[in-house]
């Protein structure tokens, strides 16, 4: 095993050391080849997204043969003791009892706890993280700091500009002034069944993928038939994902896969979060100038777009643009309309076609 993965089978043993007295978290797995967070949720019929936040994992945690996974309990959340935490403190920060708080983890009321603990926090809207459930929205509130508007805030949060004014029954003319609440819309998309370990969810662009690749998310593209993959960054786009490659390697892989750059369509899945979703991209950039600041005014862009915004927001990836990356339901920005090759090829990369 490298040292990568002798350290986090350390890491946990650790912990289970530390909580054996109260025996509160007893459930492990242990990695075996060819397993990734995606599976093992699978095996415990759990969110990918969930384990990988019990482990403090993110997509770019690699998975070791022998690597010791935390295996939370799906109907608790998970919280971590912090300086100055008392149970009696948890228990009302949570809304729970303190004694359906202790009861749950094995503990008494003279019992010490310690900062970096895992405690479990009985969550009333557990039943939506379950695999299937519908989208559903949270709220969370922003104070409004210098330089704030609601466009900035929309970009800053994955949301759009017109749900964020909504939420706030505010109009394109509000003020936002230091200090003031903001509403934020934050979108809970459950992980979807597959039809297989080969496929990814078949996510509805509108309720689900756009807010779990919101704008600045980086993530991989693996195209379904050859297993090739390289990185991008989503960059704009609202009626589907605009994104560009983020190195020059990855322009490479991408020309690789299509022969050049093409306006074919092919099916592939996103990798991101620990999550598998099924996608088509066509791999031509347009409505860009590498050589001229993103977002600003340019008298030539790619794909024959003529003068205009620049989609071009990553540098020296030698490619000029942005490209399409469409999913279930997504549509076309020239006007509006459902794409039925992309579609053809998200269904093929989610198992339905």
């Amino acid at each position: 095993m490298n040292k990568i993965g002798r350290c986090f089978v350390s890491g946990v043993l650790a912990l289970m050391l530390m909580s054996s007295s109260s025996n509160v978290f007893a459930s492990y797995y242990t990695v075996k080849s060819g397993d990734t967070f995606w599976k093992i949720a699978g095996k415990y019929n759990m969110s990918t997204v969930k384990l990988m936040q019990a482990n403090e994992a993110d997509e770019s945690r690699i998975l070791y043969v022998g690597d010791v996974l935390y295996i939370p309990d799906e109907i608790y959340d998970v919280y971590y003791v912090k300086a100055g935490d008392t149970p009696w403190l948890i228990s009302k920060e949570f809304n729970v009892s303190l004694t359906e708080l202790l009861e749950i983890n094995n503990l008494s009321e003279y019992d010490y706890i310690y900062i970096g603990q895992k405690l479990k926090i009985p969550s009333e809207n557990s039943n939506l993280n379950n695999v299937n459930s519908e989208p559903y929205i949270t709220y969370k509130t922003h104070i409004v700091q210098k330089g704030d508007d609601y466009w900035k805030l929309s970009v800053e949060y994955g949301v759009s500009y017109q749900e964020l004014l909504d939420a706030n029954g505010a109009t394109y003319n509000s003020i936002l002034y230091i200090g003031d609440e903001v509403k934020i819309p934050v979108h809970n998309v459950p992980v979807m069944q597959t039809k297989g370990d080969e496929y990814g969810e078949y996510l509805d662009w509108w309720n689900g993928a756009q807010y779990v690749l919101p704008r600045g998310a980086t993530f991989k593209v693996i195209d379904f038939y050859t297993g090739k993959s390289f990185m991008v960054k989503r960059t704009t786009g609202s009626n589907h994902a605009d994104c560009e490659t983020l190195t020059k390697a990855d322009t490479n892989i991408l020309k690789s896969i299509w022969g050049g750059f093409s306006w074919t369509r092919r099916p592939v899945i996103i990798e991101y979060n620990g999550r598998r979703i099924a996608a088509s991209v066509s791999g031509m950039p347009h409505a860009g100038n590498d050589s001229a600041q993103g977002g600003a005014y340019t008298e030539w862009r790619s794909g024959e777009y003529g003068a205009g915004l620049n989609l071009d927001y990553v540098k020296n990836n030698d490619m000029d643009g942005v490209f399409d990356v469409h999913f279930l339901n997504s549509t076309r920005h020239k006007d509006g309309l459902v794409d039925s090759k992309h579609q053809e090829c998200v269904k093929i990369a989610a198992g339905i076609k």
